[in-house]
């Protein structure tokens, strides 16, 4: 029997209970060991064959690969649209009838979800649910350093308290707002060969040393996160919460940054994952905001480049799979089956090559190889060439990943990304600061 499945009706179903959050703990924690489970058979009839989900979301996660892979063990074809965080956002809320999945951001679903424009899934339909990283149940790990809570952490829009609620819940509950897939830890991006000095603080993003050749993202939501990261590390600041900030706070920690860009501080304000991949290969940027996996293609051209782990933490984000409102009958079982299937091991192990992290462990540990789990998630020299999704090497053997292990980095974010209550008025501000 499936830990954390209980029999109901004759069925194996799901329960969030006590004694489920101890078991998520621990089921975390064993998939580091040697008893983690492994040789999951994958099977699944081809009854959805001839179904369409539209699913909509940043270019992190609708990749053409996972489409492909959906069609090829469901059936089910997967019309995927990508687009930036602030677009995804927008269509979530304004187009409701343009989509069957929303594949968004979980400081996204601070926004989107109390419109009603996505249904509350029931969690006793999640085959792996009682597998998912606990840091999406409680916001912890088990004897482990866990995540601030500063921001919009997963676990706060994680559960609404009914089929119908639009009402985030303060406990775990049998509904939830979205199933979380895909998480990271960000950090800065650097040219070890061009910057002439090691990297160790947040602050160094806005030393004079790097004017005209530091970079940061122009997704307010989260470029002020990492500004406030840069201002808590200078001193200059000390936030109640760096997800959200007072006007005072905002206003102080805008006004920084136009000083910053008036005296050329920045070369570039980046809001796609190609744009700051060009902007570090061509070497016109030497530090900058910048994801894992960017660093990672950086690295695969064959030019040095490291996601720089800083003695202040790293800023998290996570993303997840919702259900339209208007999402019923056969689609929506349709729905489930795809998300139950996202979960079983070969997209998590795909997405965990690429440098991200995976929301259950177990199943894509056995899509991986045990020098891959190493390198990626255990924090061990690689035994062999890490190779990409596509096949090409990525890190050559005997490197360590930057940062180390799953739990160093995911234990390590000092804040999430987040939408602030002063949502509205830190975006105009934020503009204010792109134009000035």
């Amino acid at each position: 029997m499936n830990r954390g499945f209980e029999e109901k009706s004759g069925q194996r179903r799901p329960s969030v209970t006590r004694r489920y959050l101890i078991k998520a703990g621990v089921a975390a924690g064993a998939a580091f060991g040697p008893q983690a489970i492994t040789g999951f058979p994958v099977v699944w009839a081809q009854k959805y064959k001839n179904v369409t989900l539209r699913q909509f979301g940043t270019g992190v996660s609708n990749q053409n690969p996972i489409a492909e892979r959906c069609k090829k063990d469901l059936g089910i074809t997967l019309e995927m649209t990508a687009m930036d965080t602030d677009s995804a956002v927008q269509r979530a809320v304004t187009q409701p009838h343009s989509y069957d999945i929303a594949d968004i951001e979980y400081f996204s679903v601070k926004k989107v979800f109390p419109t009603g424009v996505m249904q509350p899934l029931d969690v006793r339909r999640i085959k792996y649910f009682n597998e998912i990283v606990p840091i999406f149940i409680t916001g912890k790990f088990p004897a482990k350093a866990s995540p601030s809570d500063q921001g919009t952490a997963p676990h706060k829009v994680e559960f609404v308290d009914g089929p119908h609620s639009r009402t985030f819940a303060k406990h775990p509950t049998e509904w939830a707002t979205m199933i979380p897939t895909i998480y990271n830890a960000d950090t800065l991006g650097i040219r070890p060969d061009l910057v002439g000095r090691p990297i160790r603080n947040w602050r160094d993003l806005v030393d004079p040393a790097f004017a005209g050749k530091a970079a940061t993202l122009n997704i307010p939501g989260i470029g002020i996160m990492d500004a406030a990261m840069v201002m808590e590390s200078l001193g200059k600041m000390k936030y109640g919460d760096k997800g959200n900030m007072t006007r005072d706070e905002i206003d102080k920690t805008i006004a920084f940054m136009i000083e910053t860009k008036k005296r050329g501080q920045f070369r570039a304000f980046w809001k796609t994952f190609d744009e700051s991949v060009n902007l570090m290969a061509s070497g016109e940027v030497v530090i900058q905001s910048m994801w894992s996996p960017a660093v990672a293609v950086v690295r695969s051209r064959g030019i040095p480049c490291t996601y720089q782990p800083l003695e202040e933490g790293y800023r998290g984000w996570a993303g997840g799979l919702g259900l339209a409102a208007h999402l019923n009958g056969p689609l929506r079982d349709a729905a489930y089956e795809y998300i139950n299937w996202y979960l079983s091991g070969w997209v998590g192990a795909y997405l965990n090559r690429q440098g991200y992290y995976s929301a259950v462990l177990q199943t894509a540990k056995n899509y991986m190889t045990p020098n891959e789990w190493g390198f990626w998630m255990e924090g061990k020299p690689a035994t062999a060439d890490i190779l990409s999704p596509q096949g090409k090497v990525m890190e050559k053997a005997g490197t360590v990943r930057d940062g180390g292990s799953f739990y160093e980095r995911m234990g390590r974010v000092a804040c999430w990304n987040s939408v602030m209550d002063e949502d509205r008025y830190m975006v105009q501000k934020w503009n204010e600061f792109i134009a000035a």
